[in-house]
């Protein structure tokens, strides 16, 4: 089992997560963090850092649909080991639904 990044973390990647994170199995898009399954020891630390409430396990429904996108992320994106600055609005993206045609395929620009 592995744990999953899901739609509400698109334009809020708030990095809660990657703090806990014990394993750095946590890697950066433009808009969106995703979690290497091979990686994830699956402690379950980063669900309940994460303010958007958008990390789940494998098994539970709300991630089905996201997890062939975690994986294919993971070997695409940087791995990112540290909380970074979320983006200015993400407040205000929190909790609005419909976001997954905003999920950007691009990595993370430093």
């Amino acid at each position: 089992m592995t744990y999953v990044v899901t739609e509400n973390c698109i334009r809020c990647k708030f990095m809660d997560c990657v703090e806990v994170c014990p394993v750095d199995c946590f890697y950066a898009g433009e808009n969106f963090l995703v979690i290497n399954p091979d990686e994830c020891i699956d402690c379950g630390v980063c669900e309940p850092e994460c303010p958007a409430e958008a990390i789940f396990p494998d098994s539970d429904d709300r991630a089905t649909a996201w997890a062939e996108l975690n994986a294919k992320y993971a070997t695409q994106w940087p791995n990112i080991t540290r909380k970074g600055t979320p983006p200015a609005d993400a407040e205000e993206w929190k909790d609005k639904p419909g976001k997954a045609e905003l999920l950007s395929p691009e990595p993370q620009k430093d």
